[in-house]
């Protein structure tokens, strides 16, 4: 089951993480206060364009798939 962190929109901003099947609707409302929140998109941990498949490496040789 996924880890997402979410972010409080008030004027002091908090994150927080909760883990959340894949298929659950994002919060809406941090759980703790009631105050309203986005999910924050953080990166993976460890993997780098070299760990691509030589199938989905683009022009700029990162597997990024901006090309």
């Amino acid at each position: 089951m996924p880890t997402y962190v979410y972010e409080t929109l008030g004027e002091e901003k908090r994150r927080f993480e909760i883990r959340q099947s894949m298929t659950e609707p994002a919060l809406t409302t941090d759980p703790e206060t009631g105050e309203p929140v986005r999910r924050v998109i953080v990166g993976g941990y460890g993997w780098t364009g070299a760990q691509a498949s030589s199938d989905s490496v683009g022009s700029c040789g990162t597997g990024c798939g901006c090309h």
